[in-house]
């Protein structure tokens, strides 16, 4: 791509791209652990509430590979604009409701921003050095699993000293002027994917996700042997069968089956989805295990919503410092060298987890190492999927490691709150702690499989090694760039 003396310089547009996807990653966090007392403030059940993070996460794992390949076709910068709009909609809307079901829509619309992450990754393809692309995917990869972390530090505070709706106020200042920055400092894309887009793949890729989604979280509750959620699964697997099949047999696929089938994509992504297990459930079970009251439970903290945060805080500057650090060192060593690195370092805390945490100590000390472990492997393993790809795919590879990454997330806490609720009795309404042993001995164990799957990712070729190979089915078309009146794009 040649650079116009009047494009704006790819550090303002990475300035602009990290606000977005801060904002989004915050919006995802912050009502995780103020779920309790959003269920009393909107006046409804456990239940009903547990269906804002439900109907996000269904949200969100539609829109993010379909919003990242859209973006691929008709220009990833009118994407972002489109999806941070709807970002800042579904967030002045909660932050207005007063109502469950209101509530409800708002986080639906959220979900849009999940094509945020993906869309970014392929700007900084398109705008920035070769030579950068690698530190700046690392960046923008560590700061969306920060904001994530953040938001379970900031949920208490604000809370507790202003209101339940500044959760969604102030992430939408935030994604409200980023809409504005974008459309004035993020130029045009100049790489497209011509041709139309496959509603009928699009469906049915959103139909797969949603019943095994629903599947995950509906077991816990429902036993897994329930018709409902066999039922759902048994839909999952045949929808995902029939957009296999629609894709392969399509000229234009939605998802390019060989691009999934590149040996760097497929084994990243299954990193992807076992530290999507470690990430988000570790996000949801040591937030539980420091709330605790020890007094009525025997175990835990008694830690407050702001306390519990606290301890969560070493996570989030380790995935931050980290992934900061995780381009130089792959400029050094190679992505795939500090994703291993990472998987490494991440079995460490579970495994210490598993053995003991009935000590402050404890907690702050593997809070810390899980996040330096997954600071490293979130950036390399989105820095290994981009590298591996040709640009006009960068968009829907993207997002579909950010889904699976999320589908791991998903089964991880499912299986962790199976495991909780198996010793709850109505004498003790609270998990044994033996349960928050064999959690943290599954999440060892998923860490186990990651770091194995991280040594079977290849090293990835260059960019025009990965252009040339057989990857890609479709051509990219570089758009002339044109300026912007007022943004210099």
């Amino acid at each position: 791509m040649t650079r116009t003396g009047n494009r704006p310089h790819y550090n303002v547009t990475f300035a602009v791209l990290l606000l977005g996807v801060g904002a989004y990653s915050l919006l995802q966090s912050l009502i995780i652990p103020v779920l309790p007392t959003l269920t009393d403030r909107l006046h409804t059940s456990q239940s009903a509430a547990s269906w804002l993070m439900t109907a996000n996460l269904l949200s969100a794992s539609a829109a993010t590979p379909i919003l990242g390949r859209i973006g691929d076709k008709i220009g990833k910068e009118r994407m972002l604009v489109a999806t941070l709009v709807a970002l800042t909609a579904g967030a002045a809307l909660a932050g207005l409701a007063h109502s469950i079901g209101l509530m409800i829509v708002a986080r639906v619309i959220q979900g849009l921003g999940g094509g945020v992450v993906p869309l970014a990754f392929g700007i900084i393809r398109d705008e920035f050095p070769a030579g950068k692309v690698r530190g700046a995917v690392g960046v923008t990869a560590a700061l969306s699993a920060v904001g994530a972390g953040l938001g379970l530090v900031l949920a208490g505070p604000i809370t507790e000293h202003l209101d339940y709706h500044w959760l969604f106020w102030a992430p939408m200042a935030i994604t409200a002027v980023a809409a504005v920055a974008t459309l004035l400092f993020v130029p045009e894309s100049p790489v497209r994917t011509p041709g139309r887009i496959s509603w009928g793949a699009a469906l049915l890729l959103s139909a797969w996700l949603v019943a095994l989604l629903l599947a995950v979280s509906k077991g816990p509750k429902l036993g897994w042997g329930s018709p409902w959620v066999l039922g759902l699964f048994a839909a999952a697997a045949a929808f995902c069968v029939g957009w296999i099949l629609v894709e392969l047999r399509s000229d234009e696929p939605l998802i390019d089956m060989r691009m999934m089938r590149i040996p760097a994509v497929w084994t990243a992504n299954l990193v992807a989805l076992l530290f999507g297990v470690g990430l988000y459930t570790t996000m949801t079970v040591l937030p539980q295990l420091t709330q605790m009251p020890r007094e009525l439970a025997g175990y835990g903290f008694g830690a407050t919503v702001t306390r519990s945060g606290l301890y969560m805080l070493p996570l989030t500057v380790g995935m931050f410092v980290l992934g900061v650090l995780a381009g130089p060192l792959a400029a050094r060593f190679g992505s795939r060298r500090v994703l291993i690195a990472g998987s490494l370092v991440a079995v460490v805390p579970f495994a210490m987890l598993a053995v003991g945490h009935d000590r402050a100590w404890q907690i702050y000390t593997t809070s810390a190492l899980v996040g330096i472990g997954l600071g490293l492997a979130f950036s390399a393993m989105s820095a290994i999927v981009v590298e591996a790809v040709p640009p006009s795919q960068t968009g829907v590879a993207s997002g579909m490691n950010a889904n699976i990454r999320t589908i791991g997330g998903a089964v991880g806490s499912a299986v962790a709150a199976s495991i909780l609720s198996s010793g709850v009795t109505v004498g003790h309404p609270f998990p044994q702690e033996a349960g928050y042993t064999a959690t943290f001995w599954f999440l060892t164990g998923s860490a186990v499989l990651a770091a194995a799957a991280a040594f079977a990712v290849p090293a990835v070729r260059t960019r025009r090694a990965a252009d040339s190979a057989g990857a890609a089915s479709v051509e990219a078309v570089v758009v002339k760039p044109q300026s912007r009146t007022g943004a210099g794009g």
